[in-house]
């Protein structure tokens, strides 16, 4: 049962999981962050560090539409193993629904 990122965090990209996640499966595109579900143990410590509640278990039907997409991303983007800078404006978005129109298939910037 993997882990899968959500709408939630789009634009907010807070990266808290990152810090408790003892496998590294985080990876970083301009304005979201996606889990790998290959590399996922399954140990849901990221799901409560998330402050947009963006992470959720394969098992959650909101999962569904994201697990794909965090898949596809995982492979093009790059790996993060650090928290990085959070977005300045993280805490205005945070909450905000309809997101998905904002997501960036762009890579973060290393």
């Amino acid at each position: 049962m993997p882990y899968a990122v959500i709408e939630g965090c789009i634009r907010c990209k807070y990266m808290d999981c990152v810090e408790v996640c003892p496998v590294d499966c985080f990876y970083e595109g301009e304005n979201m962050l996606v889990i790998h579900p290959d590399e996922c143990i399954d140990c849901g410590v990221c799901e409560p560090e998330c402050p947009a509640e963006a992470i959720v278990p394969d098992s959650d039907p909101r999962a569904e539409k994201w697990l794909p997409i965090n898949a596809r991303f995982a492979t093009i983007w790059p790996n993060i193993t650090e928290k990085g800078k959070t977005p300045d404006d993280a805490d205005a978005w945070n909450g905000k629904p309809g997101k998905e129109a904002f997501l960036s298939e762009a890579p973060a910037q290393t």
